[in-house]
């Protein structure tokens, strides 16, 4: 997705850094969890901390709820943050926040490293996303077992700082896989409190998912479990969680029509699906303002009048970009009629680079796309335009000129960048899309589907798009661009919170 960023204690007992009581605390009140919060800080080097605030669902969604928005629960992500947190006692200035209470947790630096580096986005990301060379990895040895122990704190902290800071009977969205220990353990400190957890990745099937020793499955399934409801991007992804939690836990699912549950230990978690789409109003004030306009300008007389195929991503193993590169290769290879007629805008912006496979990641598509300009490209023409530096504003440029988007992750959640295209794409766009991503659900009749990895297949789509009619592109762009729009992101948020508290 394209995002602008400026990206325990008993129930009833005090929170002891406030003096604030519960009961104090608003009825109705909702409170979300998440790793990521919605402000982050930058330190100067005279100590200075400026906060930069982000958007998105979430961040809507909470500030429509008006006396009902409670505390935001997030963790400090680097030094600037936890510089923030500390000096703001845990609960953060709202004049930094945009009047949210944000409580931002200073989790100890190796904590938050091995929870989050260590296991979420090298373990629990693997599986769900069916990232791992088996032969090779994952070994779970010593040393995973450490991690283990420090993603279990980082779950911790969480729950007790939501047990500290929920009303009675409080309403609590807990989000992502980073935190699926969080809905059982939050359960058991204040059952008071009406929780759900929301799974933003791909849910790994069965068999994947048992790559993880027994006690550890168990425990993440358990963990999600422990809360009221738990919601996913699409129904393959909710029966995929719920064919796990029958095989490796041996609960009882059954099937209600617009909700499964799962039942298990004498406890019943109902399962839901919402989509999230794409914010058109936004996109398209956004797309209309003049460093966009500026930056299209820029494009457009680099490209000239050649048709673009354009993709947006960041270096994520998962979002196949280095695929994406070999299949558009193997188009000029076939179909050399397309010389100098096209160019591939590819935006991949720089991702985990803390992590080594990441960094060679980053470094293999760049050496890709030099490759191909160097085996293809003339003193007129430059194949493939790669950017590596991330640019709203440019991002969106490129979404308006797009003739063709190309989106073939490996596996994704949802991917909101083949929604986001469609919606503001000016003269139509055929979008390639992946039957692995969670958007194809909802707009694979529209789209060109490939497997993501047939290198040949993605080719043909890549040159069925371009030779498309541009009627035919015309309609299927309207038809993509409604399906993409149906769930907006604060319409996706409260629908959460609606079905939560049925």
């Amino acid at each position: 997705m394209v995002t602008e960023r400026h990206g325990a204690e008993a129930p009833g007992t005090s929170d002891q850094r406030s003096g604030r009581q519960p009961g104090d605390r608003a009825p109705g009140q909702v409170l979300v969890a998440s790793n990521r919060g919605p402000v982050s800080y930058s330190l100067g080097e005279d100590g200075t901390l400026t906060a930069r605030r982000g958007g998105g669902g979430l961040v809507s969604g909470l500030s429509a709820l008006g006396d009902e928005a409670g505390t935001w629960v997030c963790a400090a992500l680097g030094e600037a943050d936890r510089e923030a947190a500390r000096r703001a006692g845990g609960t953060l200035d709202r004049e930094d926040t945009g009047g949210q209470s944000v409580r931002m947790l200073d989790i100890p630096a190796e904590t938050f490293d091995a929870a989050y580096n260590g296991i979420a986005n090298s373990v629990l990301w693997f599986v769900h996303h069916m990232l791992y060379q088996s032969p090779l990895e994952p070994v779970f040895d010593r040393g995973f077992e450490a991690r283990w122990e420090e993603f279990q704190r980082y779950n911790a902290a969480f729950a007790e700082a939501l047990a500290q800071e929920a009303a009675p009977g409080a309403t609590v969205l807990v989000q992502d896989y980073h935190l699926s220990l969080v809905p059982r353990l939050l359960h058991t400190l204040r059952p008071d409190l009406r929780v759900g957890h929301f799974s933003h990745t791909p849910w790994a099937p069965v068999d994947a998912f048992r790559l993880l020793p027994d006690p550890i499955a168990r425990q993440v399934l358990l963990g999600i479990l422990g809360g009221d409801r738990a919601a996913f991007l699409t129904w393959r992804w909710a029966e995929a969680f719920a064919a796990c939690c029958r095989e490796v836990l041996g609960a009882e699912v059954s099937d209600r029509g617009h909700e499964l549950h799962v039942s298990h230990d004498g406890h019943t978690t109902r399962i839901g699906v919402h989509g999230l789409g794409a914010d058109a109003a936004f996109l398209r004030e956004r797309s209309a303002r003049p460093d966009v306009d500026e930056r299209l300008a820029s494009l457009r007389e680099q490209i000239g009048d050649r048709r673009t195929v354009v993709r947006v991503d960041r270096t994520e193993l998962s979002k196949n970009i280095v695929r994406g590169l070999l299949a558009y290769e193997r188009l000029l290879e076939d179909h050399p009629e397309w010389h100098d007629r096209v160019v591939h805008i590819a935006f991949a912006y720089p991702s985990r680079q803390d992590l080594a496979i990441y960094r060679a990641y980053t470094e293999r598509v760049d050496e890709l796309a030099a490759a191909i300009n160097e085996r293809f490209g003339t003193a007129d023409w430059q194949p493939v335009v790669l950017h590596v530096k991330d640019d709203f504003a440019r991002s969106l440029a490129a979404y308006r000129m797009a003739d063709v988007a190309l989106v073939n992750p490996i596996r994704d959640g949802m991917n909101l960048v083949a929604k986001e295209i469609p919606v503001i794409s000016e003269e139509g766009c055929a979008l390639v899309l992946s039957r692995e991503a969670g958007a194809f659900e909802e707009m694979g009749d529209d789209a060109l589907a490939v497997n993501p990895y047939d290198i040949a297949g993605t080719a043909e789509a890549l040159h069925a798009a371009l030779v498309m009619p541009s009627g035919e592109r015309a309609d299927r762009t309207k038809r993509l661009a409604a399906a993409a729009t149906a769930l907006p992101p604060q319409s996706w948020f409260l629908a959460q919170l609606s079905a939560l508290r049925a």
